[in-house]
């Protein structure tokens, strides 16, 4: 089992920055890559950012150049700086962990959600 422990969200004006942080725990030997996805109300759950062990990252086409995705390998945790937030980047944000495929049939591991509001 992983445990994923998410902190950082919170209410800001738009063009504002903010970094969301997500802890992991338990089989670290597991993952494969971390990641955040997010979701708005009535909206699907979408791709945000994804990071491997080795640094490689994917980013959502709506987020690049603003958001920065890293992770700490020694700690277990992966960040997300947000900056030059806008009101559409108001959603629950969800840490995502993707087992290595040979693991076989393992479901992704998520956090709890942290919500991020931007408005004026």
């Amino acid at each position: 089992q992983v445990q994923l422990v998410e902190s950082g969200g919170g209410f800001l004006q738009p063009g504002g920055s903010l970094r969301l942080s997500c802890a992991a725990s338990g089989s670290i030997f597991s993952i494969y890559a971390l990641g955040w996805y997010r979701q708005a109300p009535g909206k699907q759950r979408e791709l945000v950012a994804t990071i491997t062990t080795g640094g490689i990252t994917n980013y959502a086409d709506s987020v690049k150049g603003r958001f920065t995705i890293s992770r700490d390998n020694a700690k277990n945790t992966v960040y997300l700086q947000m900056n030059s937030l806008k009101p559409e980047d108001t959603a629950v944000y969800y840490c995502n962990a993707e087992p290595h495929a040979w693991v076989g049939g393992q479901d992704d591991y998520w956090g709890q959600g942290t919500q991020v509001t931007v408005s004026s």
